[in-house]
């Protein structure tokens, strides 16, 4: 029997995930993430970011942000927030999601960005393999 693999974009009104979704957030961060109905409504009725969740039989074992923006120099995208449950890991689970938001970001047209610490060998082997280039730039952040 063929297992059932699904990618969906959730609606406002699916908050049921969003305990899933706290379950996911602990595995791509070690640091805290408040993230609760308000969060999941305000992210997916956002007109600059979209959330695509990979279910099997079901059950939310992916995550991934596609955010979007135009700026002078045309529409940016990012990938953001990747992650796949520690238990569904080397299935090419993780391929799918990125080749789906791949897919969604070729209709908007524009540049398609991510980042991703060297560390995480598996994610930026995918990355490369789907088609990311590296891009020489150094990344500054400042949390306010």
């Amino acid at each position: 029997m063929q297992e059932d693999i699904r990618i969906i974009e959730p609606s406002s009104g699916d908050k049921q995930y969003v305990a899933p979704i706290q379950v996911l957030l602990k595995q791509l961060s070690s640091s805290p993430i408040e993230f609760g109905e308000a969060d999941f409504v305000a992210l997916v009725e956002s007109s600059s970011s979209r959330l695509f969740l990979l279910l099997s039989e079901g059950n939310v074992c992916g995550m991934l942000t596609l955010a979007h923006y135009l700026a002078p120099t045309g529409r940016k995208m990012w990938i953001e927030d990747v992650v796949l449950d520690s238990a569904m890991r080397g299935r090419s689970l993780g391929r799918r999601l990125v080749e789906f938001a791949i897919k969604c970001a070729r209709e908007m047209g524009g540049t398609l960005m991510l980042t991703s610490k060297p560390a995480r060998v598996a994610a930026n082997a995918l990355y490369r393999s789907a088609g990311f280039e590296p891009k020489e730039t150094n990344v500054y952040k400042m949390n306010l």
